[in-house]
């Protein structure tokens, strides 16, 4: 018996990601008193898209460009041991420096926490930044770690047993989170 994951519902169309995506654009704005010193930094692969959008949105909201870089954690993983193919390295792009600065950590779905610590650790070795926030999509709970996000898209409390999936036009050509299952064939 082979099992596939099967799409349950839709939680995010592409209107709701937009308003999502807004609605943290105006919190990073409020609670940073606009974004002066601040850089957003998404992580690898929908982390940086999104990131770019909530650069765009801030532009349209304050008149200025927010710096956005892009950071690639694959040798920070602790799960690198477990996997059975070689993972593909890109490295990171970061064209500003962030000792001293705001950074707003950027990604699309959190879930127990250990990519948002690796991404933590390939700052640390960046640079030593004045604070770091958290901005996620989509936060699905059953953390692992200590980990809370400062901006949320949305909560959504999952079973173990399913998956979020987030597609973005950049990259699936198509816009939408959806939560699926498995399916037993």
């Amino acid at each position: 018996m082979t099992s596939e994951w099967k799409e349950k519902n839709v939680l995010l169309d592409e209107a709701a990601m937009r308003r999502a995506l807004t609605r943290i654009a105006h919190e990073i704005i409020e609670r940073n008193k606009g974004i002066e010193n601040c850089v957003l930094v998404g992580i690898r692969t929908r982390g940086i898209y999104l990131a770019r959008r909530l650069a765009a949105r801030i532009q349209q909201i304050e008149g200025q460009t927010i710096p956005v870089g892009e950071l690639d954690i694959t040798l920070y993983r602790d799960d690198l041991t477990h996997k059975q193919e070689q993972p593909t390295i890109r490295g990171s792009k970061i064209e500003v420096d962030i000792t001293g600065k705001k950074v707003i950590l950027v990604d699309d779905v959190l879930f127990t926490g250990r990519t948002v610590r690796a991404a933590l650790d390939a700052l640390m070795d960046i640079g030593r930044p004045q604070m770091i926030q958290l901005a996620v999509l989509v936060d699905r709970g059953h953390r692992e770690l200590p980990i809370r996000p400062d901006y949320v898209g949305k909560n959504v409390p999952t079973s173990k047993e399913e998956i979020i999936v987030v597609e973005l036009a950049e990259i699936d050509n198509r816009e939408c989170v959806t939560i699926r299952e498995k399916f037993k064939k």
